[in-house]
C-alpha cells in the first residue's frame, strides 16, 4: 500500500474510534466537527480506493484532490507568482502591461533599462536617424480600394481584428464597435455574421464572409446574393472580407461550441443551438482560384462598389501564387488581402494545428507583397498584417515586411480587460469578454472599455508615427523589410528578410532573376486549382 492508503485505514479505525469517544466525552463543537472530518475523509477515501477511475486516487486517496485544484489554478499560478516580465506566451507579462497602461492613458515608461537581451538570437531591432522627422497628416490613412471600387475606404494603420459575435459576448461587441468609432479605425465582424451589436454604435465595419456563409446564407446553407446585398449595403459596412483560412487554425473550420451558443446566435448565424456549429475548412464558393476572384467580383458589384478582399494564413507559398495567376488570367484583382500569421489568434482550435501549421505573419506578408511585386500588382492590392501586435513596434515590422496596415485582435482584447486567462472556448470567461454567459457579460460597462480601446488605439499610434519618425522618415509607407535588423546567432545584425530572395517587378512574369524556389513555386501553381505538390527542398537564406 501506499502511504496514503496506509494513512486513510488509519484514519478510518483509530481515527474514526478517537474521534468519536472525543466528542462522546466532550458533546463540544470542535469534537463534533472533528468527527464529521474523520468520517468523511473515510467515505471520500473509500470510495477513491474501490469507485474511482482514476489511478491517482486509488493509489492516494483524498489527498489526489489537492492536485486537481492546483492543477486548475495553473495558469493563474505561473501568471502571477513564478513568470518573469518577458517569458510568458502568448503575450508577457511586459506585454499586457504595457497595453493596459495605454488602455488607461497610464504612463508607459520603463526604468533602469531594458530587461530585454539584445544580443539575443533574432531579436528585432531598429536604427534611428539623427535627423528625426514628423509624420505627415495626410500619411496617417490609407486608401483600399480606390483602383477597382466606387466606394475606397480610408483606413487607419491600426485596425480591430476579426472576432464574432458568438465567440465574444454582446457587451463585448459593442465596446469594441463604439472604441472603434471613437478611434477612427474599422472593427472586422469576424465571420459569425454582421450582427445588430457590431451595427449598433455606428463604427466602421468590415464584414467577414467565413465558409460557413454566416449572415447570408439560405435554408440549405448556400450563398443568398440577396441577403447578402441587404446587409452589404448599409454605410456601416465600409468593406467585405472573404475568409479562407485563419492563423489559429488553417485548414480547419470555424469552431462555436455548443455551450455558447444562443437562441440569438442560432437566430442570426442561421444554424441549430443542438451541436456545435462548425464551419466547413473550404469556402463553398471559393473552391478554386478563379471562383474565389469570381466571388470578389460578385460581391464587389452585389455591396455597390465597396472594397472586396480575402483573409488567409500562408502555407505553401505556391498556392498564393496560383491566385496571382487567376488574377493575370481573369483580370480581377481583390482590393486587399488580409495576410493571418501562425501565431494568432482569438479562435479555438486543435492543439497541432495551432502549433504547426502556417507561416509566422512576417513571413506571410513578406511572401504575399513579393508575389504581388513579381506579378505587377502590388499597386492594385492593399496588404493588411494580421497576428500578434502589441506595440507600435509590431505594427512598423509588419508594414516594413510589406503590409499597408493592421489589424489586432487579442490585444484589443486586452484592453476591454481581458487577463490571458485562456478560458475562451469553454464558455467561463472570467472578465465577461469571451462568454455568452450573461451574468458574466453584464459585467463589462460598455462606455468605459470602449474608451480604453480608443486610449490604446490613440496611443499606440502616437507611438508608432513617432517611432517612424525617429527613422528619419515621414510617411510609413516609406519603411522596407531590410530597415528591420535581426540579430544573428553570431552576435551581428543583419536586415530582416523572408526565407525566400525579394522580387523585382514582374519577375514571375519575365522570368528575371528568379532563384531556384521561386521558379519552383511559380512552375507548380495552376489558376485552376489552389492545391500545388510541395517539392521544393528549402534551404535558409545563408546556405542558399
Amino acid at each position: 500500500m501506499t502511504i496514503m492508503q496506509k494513512f486513510l485505514w488509519l484514519i478510518a479505525t483509530l481515527g474514526n474510534l478517537s474521534a468519536g469517544y472525543f466528542f462522546i466525552q466532550n458533546q463540544s463543537a470542535f469534537s463534533f466537527i472533528l468527527l464529521i472530518c474523520t468520517l468523511a475523509y473515510t467515505i471520500i477515501g473509500f470510495y477513491d480506493i474501490y469507485r474511482s477511475a482514476h489511478t491517482l486516487n486509488r493509489l492516494y486517496p483524498v489527498v489526489a484532490y489537492l492536485r486537481y485544484f492546483l492543477e486548475s489554478y495553473r495558469v493563474e499560478i505561473q501568471q502571477y507568482f513564478i513568470a518573469n516580465d518577458t517569458e510568458e506566451m502568448p503575450f508577457n507579462r511586459e506585454q499586457r502591461t504595457l497595453i493596459y497602461q495605454r488602455s488607461k492613458n497610464l504612463r508607459d515608461t520603463i526604468a533602469f533599462g531594458t530587461q530585454r537581451n539584445l544580443m539575443e538570437d533574432n531579436y528585432l531591432s531598429l536604427w534611428h536617424s539623427l535627423s528625426p522627422a514628423h509624420v505627415k497628416a495626410e500619411a496617417k490613412r490609407v486608401l483600399i480600394g480606390e483602383a477597382n471600387c466606387k466606394q475606397p475606404y480610408s483606413a487607419s494603420y491600426f485596425n480591430i481584428s476579426a472576432m464574432s459575435f458568438g465567440s465574444l459576448s454582446t457587451n463585448a461587441i459593442e465596446a469594441l464597435n463604439l472604441g472603434a468609432k471613437k478611434a477612427g479605425c474599422y472593427h472586422n465582424t469576424g465571420e459569425g455574421a454582421a450582427s445588430p451589436y457590431h451595427l449598433k454604435h455606428g463604427g466602421d465595419v468590415v464584414w467577414q464572409i467565413g465558409s460557413g456563409l454566416f449572415g447570408c446564407r439560405d435554408e440549405n446553407g448556400q450563398f443568398n446574393p440577396v441577403s447578402f446585398k441587404k446587409t452589404a449595403i448599409l454605410s456601416q459596412i465600409k468593406m467585405i472580407e472573404i475568409k479562407l483560412s485563419q492563423g489559429a487554425k488553417p485548414g480547419h473550420g470555424g469552431v462555436l461550441p455548443k455551450a455558447k451558443i444562443t437562441d440569438e446566435i442560432a437566430r442570426i448565424r442561421h444554424i441549430s443551438k443542438d451541436q456545435d456549429c462548425v464551419s466547413p475548412a473550404v469556402n463553398p464558393e471559393c473552391t478554386t482560384p478563379k471562383a474565389l476572384l469570381a466571388f470578389v467580383e460578385q460581391l464587389r458589384a452585389l455591396s455597390n462598389g465597396k472594397p472586396v478582399g480575402f483573409k488567409l494564413c500562408i502555407g505553401n507559398p505556391a498556392e498564393f501564387l496560383s491566385i496571382c495567376k487567376a488574377m493575370i488570367e481573369t483580370g480581377i484583382t481583390p482590393d486587399f488581402i488580409t495576410v493571418d500569421g501562425a501565431e494568432g489568434g482569438t479562435g479555438a482550435a486543435p492543439v497541432e494545428f495551432s502549433n504547426r501549421l502556417g507561416l509566422v505573419c512576417l513571413e506571410g506578408v513578406s511572401v504575399v507583397n513579393n508575389a504581388l511585386i513579381g506579378v505587377g500588382l502590388r499597386d492594385k492590392v492593399k496588404i493588411i498584417a494580421s497576428g500578434k501586435t502589441a506595440s507600435s513596434f509590431d505594427i512598423l515590422a509588419k508594414i516594413a515586411a510589406g503590409a499597408d496596415i493592421v489589424n489586432a485582435a487579442r490585444t484589443m482584447m486586452l484592453a476591454l480587460g481581458c487577463i490571458q486567462s485562456r478560458h475562451c472556448n469553454t464558455n467561463l470567461c472570467p472578465t465577461g469578454i469571451a462568454t455568452q454567459d450573461q451574468a458574466r457579460s453584464e459585467a463589462l460597462d460598455i462606455v468605459v472599455k470602449s474608451e480604453r480601446v480608443k486610449n490604446y488605439h490613440a496611443n499606440t499610434m502616437a507611438s508608432f508615427f513617432e517611432l517612424v519618425g525617429s527613422m528619419g522618415l515621414d510617411d510609413p509607407a516609406k519603411l522596407i523589410p531590410q530597415m528591420v535588423k535581426q540579430r544573428t546567432p553570431n552576435g551581428g545584425q543583419m536586415s530582416v528578410n523572408s526565407f525566400a530572395k525579394p522580387l523585382t517587378t514582374n519577375a514571375l512574369i519575365d522570368n528575371k532573376d528568379l532563384n531556384k524556389c521561386w521558379q519552383q513555386w511559380w512552375q507548380a501553381s495552376s489558376a485552376e486549382r489552389f492545391y500545388a505538390d510541395d517539392l521544393f527542398i528549402l534551404k535558409s537564406l545563408e546556405v542558399s
